[in-house]
Formats: C-alpha cells, sequence, structure tokens
C-alpha cells in the first residue's frame, strides 16, 4: 500500500507533497510564489478554508497586509471586482477563524498579516 493509503489524511498529505513539489520547480523566490498562489486563489474562486491554509505559510514567509491588497488591485481589471470582493470578504473570515483558534488554544498562532 501507499504512504496515501495508510495516512489517516491522505487529501491533505497529497496537496502537501503537490505544493512542495510546486515551490520545489518553480524557479520564482518565496515571496513571488506567495503572491502568485493568492492570485490564483482569487482567480479561482477558492473558499475561505483555502485562504487559511496559505495565509498561515505565506505571514511566515513575511507576505503582509500590503502586499495582499497590491495583489488584489493588480488582478481586479482582469478577475473582476466581484471576485476581489469575495475574496476579500474570505481573507477576513479566514484571520477571524485563526484568531478564534489561537484564543480557544486549539492551534498555534494566528495567521496574522502585518
Amino acid at each position: 500500500m501507499s504512504d496515501l493509503a495508510t495516512s489517516e489524511t491522505p487529501v491533505l498529505d497529497l496537496l502537501e507533497r503537490m505544493t512542495v513539489d510546486s515551490v520545489a520547480t518553480s524557479t520564482l523566490d518565496a515571496h513571488s510564489i506567495a503572491l502568485v498562489r493568492l492570485a490564483a486563489l482569487v482567480a479561482s474562486d477558492a473558499p475561505a478554508v483555502s485562504y487559511a491554509l496559505n495565509l498561515a505559510v505565506d505571514a511566515e514567509i513575511g507576505l503582509d497586509a500590503e502586499d495582499v491588497r497590491g495583489v488584489l488591485a493588480a488582478i481586479a481589471p482582469i478577475a473582476g471586482t466581484s471576485r476581489v470582493a469575495a475574496a476579500t470578504g474570505r481573507i477576513a473570515m479566514a484571520l477571524e477563524v485563526a484568531i478564534e483558534v489561537a484564543s480557544a488554544g486549539l492551534g498555534d498562532e494566528p495567521a496574522t498579516l502585518n
């Protein structure tokens, strides 16, 4: 059996391996990868949980609120205002959940954007 078949979280494990492989294969630096991935989340109309997972990692590499605003402003004419507005709401929701989890002592530090 493969590792994924015996894992308790096979889908999450697969997503993690895909992410690691894509970062290793990319010629972009970590900051640029975070910006591009954020733009892809907006373009794909991703749910709040996707933002939460990505922004937690992005904050660790130094992505801040100004970077997020810059990405949203840059892609608005292409992705459309409705997607950017929806993304803004989902980002806020993801940050609220992260803060609640941290406050309840259920996780590490909340994902924050400085």
